[in-house]
This record gives C-alpha cells, structure tokens and sequence, in this order.
C-alpha cells in the first residue's frame, strides 16, 4: 500500500445534526493524508497491543469465470476493552470483514493484508491448528441467526461442553458449573431446563442469549457480534443490546459490533467504522461521528434515521445502490449518489486519511454539504 494512506480505525458519535458547509468550485484539495508524525509515531508505540489490527485487507472470491472484489483496503482497530461499531447498508463488506478476521472464509476466498493481527500474532500466517486454538477461545463471534448456529439434534448444555473440551477447559461437573455461572450471567431463566433443551424448543431471545453464553465461556479477548438483533424484536433486542454491553464493561472484552442500524451503535460502541463498497469510508468516535459528520455516505446514513418529533420531517433517502462490481469502479465508489460530487470525485479515489485527532474520512471534500453556485 502506498505510504500516503493514512492508517486509522474507527470512530465514536455523539448528536444528531449534521455538519453544514460550502463546497468550494476547486480541486485544490489534498487527495490523501501523511505519514505519521513523530509524535503520533510515540503515541502509538506507547500505546497498548490493540486487541485486533486490519491494516489494507483485500478481499475477493474467484468464481468460474470471473473474480469479483468484497473488500478493497479495510483499515482498522480495535483497542483492549474497547466497542467498536462496523456500519453500512447491506453489502457495504460488514459480515465479510468479521470473518476474514477470523479467517472463516471459503476456498474461493483470496485474502491479501497489510496488517491482519490478533494481540500481535500474524493471522495470514498462523495454520489452520492455530487458528482453531484462537477461535471460540479468544475471539468469538456471535452470529445474526442463533437458530442455524446451533446444531438441531444436539441439547444446549452439550454443545456448550463440547467448546469447553475443544479448548481443554473445564470438564465434567466443572465444565456443567462454567456453564452455569455463564448462563446465569445473561440473565437466562431455568438454566438447568435450558441446558436440556434442544434449540427448536426456545424462543428466539432465549437462543440469542444462549449464543452470548456460549461466545463468552472461554473468557474471549473480543467478540465479534453479527447484527445480533436482528431476529429479535424491539423489546427483546434492546435488552440483548444492555446485556452484551453490561457484560462488555463488566468483563473487560472488546467488541467488533457489526450491523446497519446507528440507534444499536449509539447506545453500544465507543467508537464507529462506516463501511461503503468494501472500504472504511469514515472512522470516529461515536460521539463525534453523530455530532458532524464527515462523510456524504454517513450523513445520508444519518438523515435516513426515523425521526420521532413532529417537526422531523419526510423520512430522507439514498438514492440508487451499493455498487456490486467494486474491483472496476474508478474515482470515489459514493461518486453516483453524493449530492456534493464533483469532476475530481469521479476521476481520483479518495482515501482514509486523519482530519484531527480520533477521526478520519475518505472524502475529497470532506464536511461539506452544500454546492456553491
């Protein structure tokens, strides 16, 4: 990659008001960021191992006859203890970018990275013994449907012992006692009936639960959580929402929150990427990424958010669609749907680069809403 891109991860949110400004006729705008400064170079040395660290990831799968792109130079990190919300519409490259970081990828896959780390250990190097080693025991992913991530024929309590074995845990009584205490953390009622169940004879939020329980009883470093919601409704999903984040705070892991909803990131994540086309397009914090905005995308993302109050409002829209061939696009992949797009837009790919401290956009123009005459 060249050394021009900047190498930032995700962001945090705050209000609800988009940043307003003037989009100058001009192309006399910087295209790309720096190297780090000397002293952003001691910060980051000083700073602890980030849990996760995706630096350039690529992504494409080779069909038959053609080879098309998922991801195009994911930059990425996530610290120790630290909720980190990944957003976008569906096939932005969300539920890809958990997986390639768990290398739960098929043989059609072809994965290239700068960077792809866990703790500090290479995942493009390590084989697949290793790997299965650092799966489920220090990082687990909870999946958007609990009913097909569970095995039918199999009781709850039995699966859940089997990934204690897995990774030489606890076993026998102490393995069922693990699962106890787990269990009974997330809040689930008559662990010892639900131990017993088979999957088809719980609810939806219960199988959720019991998918949280299972992800946590090997003490994961990060948990990567696949639009954990979304079978779930309102009611049920905001108390999932609490739980995962009760839990976040009280054990000290690190999330990778994926989903396309920025009510869930609000309430969960310290810090927001926003995905489009296969790459991070905007990272903040999530308060400051919700207060201004940076990013056309984002600001669409934010506008199309229903609104409560009267004076909201007609509900506002993106118009057209995620781009599905990425690998051919040329100049900004947004460039179709951007209501501030310009000639330099069309012709020249911005990329990531910092705007301040914590927060980075890949925009020609970035923070402008408005065209000049």
């Amino acid at each position: 990659m060249s050394g021009e891109r900047a190498r930032t991860g995700a962001l945090p949110i705050t209000a609800e008001q988009p940043t307003t400004g003037t989009l100058p006729n001009t192309a006399e705008q910087p295209t790309t960021g720096t190297l780090p400064s000397t002293a952003e170079q001691l910060i980051r040395a000083a700073a602890p191992t980030p849990v996760l660290e995706i630096r350039g990831l690529r992504l494409a799968f080779q069909g038959e006859e053609r080879r098309t792109v998922a991801l195009d130079g994911i930059d990425l990190v996530i610290a120790p203890g630290e909720a980190v919300g990944v957003v976008g519409e569906t096939g932005c490259g969300k539920t890809v970018t958990g997986l390639a970081a768990m290398r739960l990828l098929p043989a059609s896959a072809r994965l290239t990275a700068d960077v792809l780390q866990f703790d500090g250990r290479d995942l493009l190097t390590l084989d697949d013994g290793a790997l299965r080693r650092i799966r489920g025991a220090e990082v687990a992913m909870i999946f958007q449907n609990p009913t097909s991530a569970f095995n039918p024929v199999f009781t709850i309590g039995a699966q859940m012992a089997d990934v204690l074995a897995a990774h030489d845990r606890e076993r026998g009584d102490a393995a069922r006692e693990r699962i106890r205490i787990v269990m009974a953390s997330v809040g689930m009622p008559d662990v010892e009936r639900v131990m017993r169940a088979y999957p088809h004879q719980l609810s939806g939020g219960m199988l959720q639960r019991a998918m949280i329980a299972t992800a946590l009883l090997c003490r994961p470093r990060l948990i990567i959580a696949d639009e954990p919601t979304t079978a779930l409704d309102v009611t049920i999903a905001a108390q999932i929402l609490a739980l995962l984040r009760r839990l976040q705070l009280d054990e000290g892991f690190s999330v990778m929150l994926i989903t396309h909803d920025l009510g869930v990131v609000r309430r969960v994540c310290d810090r927001v990427a926003v995905l489009y086309a296969g790459r991070v397009v905007e990272s903040a914090t999530t308060e400051a990424l919700f207060a201004a905005p940076q990013h056309p995308y984002t600001r669409g993302l934010l506008a199309a958010v229903p609104r409560t109050s009267a004076s909201s409002g007609p509900l506002q829209t993106i118009p057209g669609s995620v781009p599905t061939d990425i690998g051919s696009i040329t100049g900004c992949a947004f460039a179709p749907r951007c209501p501030v797009v310009q000639d330099r837009c069309r012709a020249e790919a911005p990329w990531l680069r910092d705007l301040e401290p914590a927060r980075a956009a890949a925009c020609h123009f970035p923070g402008v809403s408005v065209v000049s005459a």
